[in-house]
């Protein structure tokens, strides 16, 4: 199998935001419970695919008949197998039941938590990079900083968005009923629907989320493999889908992630470290601006975090988007910040400086409720928790929770596009680089400052699901302008940096709005 990170050699450098480790646990039973969706959107299979091409790219044979001896045979041994369900195996279905997309996103988020850790420096100062060939060794691979864990949701998000249109293409081309509305002796042990069973959409998920999820976190391997399993036995076992409708589904689910799996080994993700020469030109532009330029006030300094995420100096190439071209990159760059030395940058810093001197209990609750730094599922994570209990509200099918998720995690990776050019592009100095002065309230992240990292994801999530949750946009709006403004308040950006990012976040997301208004799902 390819593998969606780093190779060996792009991996050497790391940068870091030197936060204390503040883990936010993900309860995998945190509010979810069983319900039957309010639809089962059986037009799903001709919504427009975000990567496939076309949806039914994959061939899925037909099945064997219901009324064949082999179907008999299955449904028998389903029977058998719920007449002798162990408690560990009820435990699996009631686990499952309460949706396999808002439970694959909980083990993301889980992920991407576990490995938000930067390497320690060694002893000479260097700093060791993760090892995409050895996962195991110190440090551990991958570092999910806030860029990787973003693309690392949407990657996962959308392959599995994808896998569901396709299997809801042969799910009604086929019309297969499931095991439960064949069988009156046989148990509907998870929330009873008129979908068709083949191919199996537990399969699906677990076959696409499992492939997607080994690449991005080797190390994790043996965990994502059990529960990808438990959730294809948990839909046996309830009576949902036959051996064959599971067999169909993980084949599909399998053979959708081994095209996302190829979009990401050349999504330019690799080239996203650069090098000392690359680095020393952004600093050079910079200067050539008379502005001051970006240094790293971590001890030892480190190499900047991922500085060509955005677009590259040197090809004009950047980690691929989802929506948005090399040219809308370009275009939705914000103007230029104030330059250190104007009276326009004084202002600035002395607002900062203000904020930094009179921090008082309301914002530092503030800034700790968004600081999602190391050991945390990261300001992307931060956002999917807020989907998740709108979803879960919303009572969606699962083809239509993946929807949601995955417009969510395209808006979020191309808007860590569109920030990361913007940083990197302008290069310019942290306020406490520039008054010493200033005590920061949170790790100082270790890359420029403008625009702000926090408020571009906010923006580009709150717009994202404004328009999928109208209901729920005044409260996404006002988590956004927090979360920004909790980046003032720490002492770590300067309020252009707030201001910028966000109307940035919310031109991103209007790409990914644009493509979720033509795809047939409203």
């Amino acid at each position: 199998m390819r593998s969606i990170h780093f190779s060996k050699i792009a991996v050497l450098f790391f940068a870091v935001v030197l936060l204390p480790i503040s883990c936010k646990d993900i309860d995998n039973s945190e509010h979810l419970v069983a319900q039957a969706p309010l639809s089962i959107d059986a037009n799903a299979g001709t919504w427009a695919p975000v990567f496939l091409n076309p949806i039914n790219q994959i061939a899925v044979p037909a099945p064997t008949l219901v009324g064949s001896a082999a179907y008999l045979a299955e449904l028998a041994t389903i029977k058998d197998l719920q007449s002798k369900l162990t408690p560990a195996q009820k435990k699996s279905i009631e686990y499952w039941s309460v949706g396999g997309i808002l439970r694959w996103n909980q083990i993301f988020r889980a992920l991407v938590a576990r490995y938000n850790l930067p390497p320690a420096p060694n002893p000479d100062g260097s700093y060791p990079g993760p090892d995409a060939e050895n996962p195991f060794a110190d440090p551990g691979f991958p570092f999910s900083n806030p860029p990787y864990a973003a693309r690392a949701y949407s990657y996962a998000s959308v392959a599995q968005y994808d896998a569901l249109k396709a299997a809801w293409y042969y799910k009604y081309q086929y019309n297969r009923p499931a095991p439960y509305n064949v069988d009156p002796a046989i148990q509907s042990l998870m929330p009873k629907t008129d979908l068709p069973s083949y191919p199996s959409e537990d399969a699906v998920m677990s076959g696409a989320a499992a492939d997607i999820l080994k690449s991005l976190f080797p190390a994790a391997i043996e965990e994502i493999t059990l529960k990808a399993g438990e959730q294809r036995s948990a839909a046996l076992w309830a009576g949902k889908a036959t051996p064959s409708d599971i067999t169909a589904g993980l084949n599909l689910g399998k053979a959708v992630a081994a095209v996302f799996i190829a979009r990401a080994g050349g999504d330019g993700m690799r080239n996203a470290i650069g090098s000392k020469p690359l680095w020393d030109g952004l600093k050079a532009n910079a200067e050539s601006r008379q502005d001051v330029a970006w240094l790293s006030q971590d001890l030892p300094p480190r190499p900047p975090m991922l500085p060509f995420f955005g677009l590259n100096g040197v090809n004009g190439a950047s980690v691929k988007c989802w929506s948005m071209t090399t040219q809308n990159i370009i275009d939705v760059r914000p103007v230029p910040p104030p330059v250190a030395g104007s009276s326009e940058m004084a202002k600035e810093l002395a607002e900062v400086k203000f904020y930094a001197d009179n921090l008082d209990r309301g914002r530092l609750a503030i800034v700790h409720k968004w600081a999602d730094g190391v050991g945390t599922y990261s300001p992307p994570g931060h956002w999917n928790d807020i989907a998740e209990e709108y979803i879960r509200d919303a009572r969606f099918s699962e083809v239509r929770a993946a929807r949601a998720f995955a417009l969510l995690n395209m808006s979020m990776h191309d808007a860590v596009v569109a920030c990361w050019d913007t940083k990197y592009f302008y290069f310019n100095a942290r306020p406490a680089q520039l008054d010493p002065t200033i005590k920061t309230s949170t790790g100082l992240p270790n890359f420029p400052s403008y625009v702000s990292g926090h408020s571009t994801f906010s923006a580009s999530a709150a717009t994202v699901l404004s328009y999928l949750f109208p209901a729920g946009a005044k409260d996404f709006n006002t988590m956004s302008e927090e979360a920004a403004m909790s980046r003032l308040y720490s002492a770590i950006h300067y309020r252009t940096d707030c201001v910028a990012g966000t109307e940035l976040g919310t031109k991103v997301a209007g790409f990914t709005v644009a493509f979720a208004n033509g795809d047939g799902a409203n």
